[in-house]
């Protein structure tokens, strides 16, 4: 549906209304200068982003508490998992006067198909899949390619293994293939109390995000890793047998388990939807990391790995050193990206 043009009229009126916004930003910074001039904040001091809200951040400071915190006027760009350096004022909030070098950051297409960062200094990205519904290679194959394009490293985690059958069946199968390509593979499940011990080892001491489609049971995860925390969960529908997106707002949480910091994890809608339309068609072929020993090795520089000979990664799949189904996969996303 193309959006609605705007009568003159309506145009000024939004424009106003954003004038009168950043004029209100604009003093609000005037008097935090004075402030910070005049000593009315205290020392700086480290802090990480826990939520982003506009031009207003809650930062987690280093007693773990959070503290509603603005940003001065030279500073943009802040996400979730920010680590910044900030001041405390009066009541209880502050201001954040600079942001750290970030270690890694992620990033989604905007509505206009430029790169957004939605978190920062991530160690990990989980991606998420269950029995039910049942996971596509290729689906699965689509999210390890975008994770590799983050440098951020990827961990598939395998929910609802309650499901399967004793011997795994298909999709036990298909884990051992990836396994066997190098990639952290996690079982999960809530039906029981050591379903999450797996899953804890994996989260320990690092900062992580969950990706995956709708009724994988992200937030259900996420609900019983951070028991204290608030957070709805979507029902699987009978009738489609898929679920809906619950979560709304990118938090930074902390998980604690006997008093003891296990780790942290960041969830977001922004972060679930996980695409690929960002992405060149080398950016895809650099995402299958068994391809790497034979790029390059091509009879031809611009060998686009479809029916040109001496193609290195079609002798490779002739050869078995490369799985026919994973080559297969990456020639339907390739094609994804033409359509």
């Amino acid at each position: 549906m193309s959006k609605r043009k705007l009568s003159r009229q309506q145009q000024w009126r939004v424009d106003k209304v954003q004038a009168e916004r950043a004029s209100r930003a604009e003093k609000r910074d005037v008097r935090d200068a004075e402030k910070l001039a005049a000593g009315e904040y205290g020392a700086e001091q480290p802090g990480r982003v826990m939520a982003h809200f506009g031009r207003t951040l809650e930062v987690r400071n280093a007693e773990g508490a959070p503290v509603r915190c603005h940003l001065r006027a030279n500073l943009e760009g802040m996400v979730t998992g920010d680590r910044v350096i900030w001041r405390a004022g009066q009541e209880g909030s502050g201001v954040v006067v600079a942001r750290e070098e970030r270690d890694t950051v992620l990033k989604r297409p905007d509505a206009r198909g430029q790169l957004k960062p939605v978190a920062a200094n991530i160690d990990q990205i989980l991606i998420v899949f269950a029995v039910e519904p049942a996971p596509h290679p290729n689906l699965i194959d689509r999210y390890l390619v975008a994770a590799e394009a983050t440098d951020i490293a990827p961990v598939l985690v395998l929910n609802k293994t309650d499901l399967l059958p004793e011997d795994g069946g298909e999709l036990g199968k298909l884990l051992e293939r990836y396994r066997a390509l190098g990639y952290p593979v996690v079982r999960t499940t809530t039906a029981d109390e050591a379903g999450l011990d797996a899953l804890r080892a994996q989260l320990e001491g690092r900062t992580s995000v969950f990706v995956g489609q709708s009724g994988v049971g992200k937030s259900s995860l996420i609900d019983l890793l951070l028991p204290d925390e608030s957070l709805r969960i979507g029902a699987l529908s009978e009738d489609s047998r898929k679920g809906t997106h619950t979560t709304t707002t990118a938090r930074l949480y902390t998980m604690n388990r006997d008093e003891v910091t296990d780790g942290e994890l960041i969830d977001s809608p922004g972060i679930r939807e996980f695409g690929l339309i960002h992405l060149t068609e080398q950016d895809v072929t650099d995402g299958f990391i068994e391809f790497r020993p034979f790029l390059g090795h091509c009879r031809f520089r611009d060998c686009r790995h479809r029916e040109e000979p001496g193609c290195a990664l079609l002798e490779a799949v002739e050869t078995g050193k490369i799985h026919p189904e994973r080559f297969a996969s990456y020639r339907r996303i390739l094609d994804s990206l033409d359509a």
